[in-house]
């Protein structure tokens, strides 16, 4: 069915091409004033053409090793380019150790993905679940020179690609695919929420539980703004104009094992890059822009919903009474000392619910500029 659907959608690619190649220029950022914009490496310029190539790469599933998987698959536009899985499965049915991070704002992270601090570069970051094998992910690994005959023969990649690199004597490669894909996630950007707006000036954007909830969310006695502050809701954050790049990673008291600290073998956090106990089950906080629609929560989906996010923060860590992870987390000698615990009443939970949910913002989830063109 996938190929009757690409066969028949070939006048319609074409037709979006011409269009795209009549209208290509210099890539615009549609930001509002107080938002800054994103870092672009230098030897991956911004061009409507580069985007819109990484748009329809993006979504085609004839980028995995079996024709089954895209980008998309994992990362869904209407769950904020999440997957709604607590871990994610790859192409062949292998499931990952972690769950599928949202790629929303991902144009100002300072670093990619939930514990490696050497990946910075969508550029970089995009060549592992297209190539690597622990796990598969999309299993395109040892077929890379079928990524470049797609991009060859392909009508609409074959101008895309023309325009999207004009300097190259053959624009059909791995590298320039991901380049382009790597150009599409950087225009997935987020700043219409409710919050957003309401920070903008609009008064009634926000309810008035939703603002009680902000002045909890950035309270001390909460202290949720330490690891989750800024414009993008995390503290690992860079942006064109920034002088240094803010990285964070955390120990948030998931798990204790044997009172030990330690952390479940195959997700030891930033600890499996660098072997120092003080790192074991340090995560990068992601962003909370869009959370409430990222479950399952944490960096192996093993919170299942916001009020269950809310409860082991307000304990000041996890307990796992009994079985295979069974240990309390808020006696974990690794734990961040900003996860210590604090009390609310049920009307002050509902606020701060209301408050995360304003961080929603539907344009994202819905815009076209994001969407599966073999669809339109």
């Amino acid at each position: 069915m996938k190929k009757v659907i690409l066969i028949s959608g070939v006048a319609a690619m074409l037709a979006m091409a011409a269009w795209w190649l009549s209208n290509s220029h210099d890539y615009e950022w549609r930001l509002p004033d107080s938002a800054p914009q994103p870092a672009v490496p230098a030897d991956n310029p911004m061009s409507t053409a580069k985007v819109e190539l990484g748009r329809w790469l993006f979504y085609d599933t004839r980028l995995s090793g079996n024709n089954t998987m895209s980008c998309a698959s994992c990362h869904i536009q209407a769950l904020a380019f999440t997957d709604g899985r607590a871990r994610s499965v790859g192409s062949t049915g292998e499931r990952h150790p972690r769950s599928s991070m949202s790629l929303v704002n991902v144009a100002y992270a300072s670093r990619l993905t939930w514990a490696n601090p050497l990946l910075d570069r969508l550029e970089d970051q995009a060549l592992t679940p297209l190539l690597g094998d622990r796990p598969v992910e999309m299993g395109l690994g040892g077929k890379m020179d079928d990524f470049a005959a797609l991009l060859r023969s392909e009508p609409t990649y074959k101008e895309l690609s023309r325009k999207a690199f004009p300097k190259d004597m053959d624009p059909y490669s791995l590298l320039n695919g991901v380049r382009a894909i790597s150009a599409f996630v950087r225009t997935i950007i987020s700043f219409e929420s409710p919050y957003d707006r309401y920070v903008r000036g609009d008064d009634i954007a926000m309810s008035d539980a939703a603002i009680r909830g902000m002045d909890l969310f950035f309270s001390e006695r909460l202290e949720c703004f330490h690891c989750h502050g800024g414009f993008n809701f995390t503290d690992s954050t860079t942006h064109a104009n920034a002088t240094i790049d803010q990285v964070g990673y955390h120990n948030t008291g998931l798990y204790n094992l044997k009172g030990s600290g330690a952390y479940p073998e195959d997700n030891t956090g930033l600890y499996d890059m660098t072997g120092e106990r003080r790192d074991m089950g340090r995560f990068k906080a992601p962003s909370l822009r869009n959370v409430a629609v990222t479950a399952p929560y944490m960096h192996d989906g093993s919170v299942p919903i916001l009020l269950d996010v809310i409860a082991h923060y307000e304990r000041g860590g996890r307990l796992i009474e009994e079985g295979a992870y069974a240990g309390d987390g808020r006696l974990s000698p690794f734990k961040s000392e900003f996860v210590t615990g604090f009390q609310l009443n049920d009307s002050e939970r509902a606020d701060l619910i209301a408050f995360l949910e304003s961080l929603t913002d539907e344009t994202v989830l819905t815009n076209e500029r994001y969407s599966n063109p073999f669809l339109n």
